[in-house]
């Protein structure tokens, strides 16, 4: 029998004013919200025995944020800002980390997290108006209104290859690596997978594995990240600027501290692009997405980006043939997510490293010895996944969430994700998803989404709570006609074009062919978003 969890982790009797589910940037701040800001009764449920979200469970060698770090934190804390310094410029998993557990510690957000407690359903009562949540330990948890804060990028996709349970060596998915690390010396280690992951796995393992086989599907662009220690100078400009960096990331389309040029690529000669793509070559990082205006919507331009890449890489890689497999790329740059690297490339021109086009002879099985594609065996002694996630909608859909009338989200959701500013979904009142699909999310600086998310949450809680409102769900006209928007934004740039991007959830076999982020920029998300409160909340039903 489920035992029924009413009181807050705090000592409070009662039912719940909210739940949230997920401890990362997300929970840990609609956390601090709702219960410090708003004074309600909140608990937050957390699978992994630490906070940290996407970074407790993504612990590869090599796992580092693409965001630089004076903007991959919270901003809505000005003492916050002030009492952290980075050490780099882009945040190894192990700090990001120690940031999570200062901020938890500093707001005292524990108190209030349920740690190795995975939900297995959400389900609501129209009657009571309540959440009904519940655990894989059988718990039960009442709650008026409930937070999903589980990340784009939590549910592992391990590929149904055959053989897999047949193979005789260890294997293990980037996304759920073991916390005591894995030791690859003297060990034959194939490599499935060179999107981000892959790309940064691969440099760290070769340098401890006996060989490295990289076995890549599709070529990839990468630019070096540049990484370095960051100067006392640096950290003195980030603290004395902070209002300002702020500002540009609330203005830019993808909420980086930096940004994109006016210029258009055909407005500059040749040889001033070249001069132009090498400076930002050399600064590195994703500021080099931001050389030109219209990369990402004019595909000439787009080319221009393109064909500089591949010449770098055919400079980097020595072998003719190799540098030619990693450089035959099908889709325009930054078209799918744009990696950086720190020696991907080179890597490469290592003696123990070689790389497998499986494009041209696709994986046929895992054997007990490794694996077997259309042209041989590979033997190997470990297995490494870095085959991505269920991105955006599995880790809504690995719950069994059902709204009105008992309706599953998995069957509103067979045809793709559908809802209302990647918010709410109609059905499901009280039910309020941060990041989810249909806003920016994934094309943006994660902490600057999850930021305006929860906060719009925070206010319309509030909001209701002022006006006596018991109920909001969005309307399924508003629903429609956000999906349309969101099309339409994709349809503008040349993001789709990528047509085995995650974005469009093609990594997932059976997974519905839906863009599911929105691409029309962070900054006019926002001002939909305020404009949309403003008008009273304008394609929700709110009621008492």
């Amino acid at each position: 029998m489920a035992r029924t969890m009413t009181a807050p982790s705090d000592g409070q009797a009662g039912e719940l004013d909210a739940l949230v589910i997920g401890a990362g940037f997300a929970g840990l701040y609609q956390l601090l919200c709702l219960r410090d800001r708003l004074g309600l009764s909140v608990r937050l449920l957390e699978a992994g025995d630490g906070v940290g979200g996407t970074w407790y469970w993504n612990r590869y060698p090599g796992a580092r944020c693409d965001s630089e770090s004076h903007s991959y934190c919270y901003a809505f804390s000005k003492e916050l800002t002030q009492e952290w310094d980075w050490s780099e410029r882009y945040p190894g998993q192990p700090e990001i980390m120690r940031y999570m557990n200062h901020v938890a510690d500093r707001f005292d957000l524990k108190r209030s997290i349920r740690f190795s407690t995975r939900v297995t359903a959400a389900h609501y009562d129209a009657a009571s108006n309540r959440w009904t949540v519940r655990t894989e330990r059988g718990e039960q948890f009442i709650t008026k209104f409930l937070i999903t804060a589980v990340g784009c990028l939590s549910t592992a996709n391990v590929p149904n290859i055959p053989g897999l349970e047949d193979f005789a060596g260890d294997w293990y998915h980037t996304g759920q690596w073991p916390h005591d690390g894995v030791d690859f010396t003297g060990k034959r280690v194939g490599l499935v997978g060179t999107g981000s992951t892959g790309i940064q796995a691969t440099p760290v393992i070769a340098e401890t594995a006996a060989h490295l086989t990289v076995f890549q599907r599709t070529a990839n662009y990468s630019v070096p990240a540049r990484n370095a220690p960051l100067t006392p100078e640096f950290k003195r400009y980030v603290k004395e600027n902070a209002t300002q960096i702020r500002q540009v990331m609330h203005g830019t389309t993808n909420g980086h501290p930096f940004t994109i040029s006016e210029r258009l690529a055909h407005e500059a000669s040749p040889e001033e692009r070249q001069a132009l793509y090498e400076a930002a070559w050399n600064t590195g990082g994703l500021q080099f997405r931001a050389v030109f205006q219209d990369l990402m919507v004019d595909k000439a331009a787009n080319d221009t980006a393109a064909d500089f890449i591949r010449g770098k890489i055919r400079q980097i890689v020595k072998d003719p043939v190799t540098a030619a497999t990693l450089s035959d790329i099908d889709h325009p740059y930054a078209a799918k997510r744009p990696p950086i690297d720190t020696n991907y490339f080179e890597t490469f021109n290592r003696d123990n490293v070689s790389l497998v086009d499986v494009r041209a002879a696709p994986i046929e099985r895992i054997t007990p010895l490794g694996i077997r594609t259309g042209e041989g065996d590979y033997p190997l002694d470990v297995i490494v996944f870095a085959t991505g996630f269920d991105a955006m909608t599995g880790p809504m859909l690995r719950m069994d969430i059902r709204g009105r009338g008992g309706k599953s989200l998995a069957e509103e959701w067979e045809a793709g994700p559908r809802n209302y500013l990647g918010l709410q979904v109609a059905g499901f009142p009280n039910l309020f998803t941060i990041t989810g699909p249909g806003s920016p999310s994934v094309l943006c600086n994660m902490p600057v989404a999850i930021e305006q998310h929860v906060e719009w949450i925070t206010d319309c809680i509030a909001h209701m709570r002022a006006h006596g409102l018991q109920r909001i769900e969005a309307k399924a006209q508003a629903v429609d006609n956000w999906i349309e928007q969101v099309n339409a934004a994709a349809n503008a740039t040349l993001l789709p074009q990528a047509t085995h991007s995650w974005y469009l959830g093609a990594n997932v076999p059976g997974k519905p062919r839906v863009f599911m982020p929105y691409a029309g920029g962070m900054a006019h998300y926002r001002e939909i978003c305020v404009e949309v409160a403003a008008r009273n909340y304008e394609g929700f039903t709110l009621d008492g």
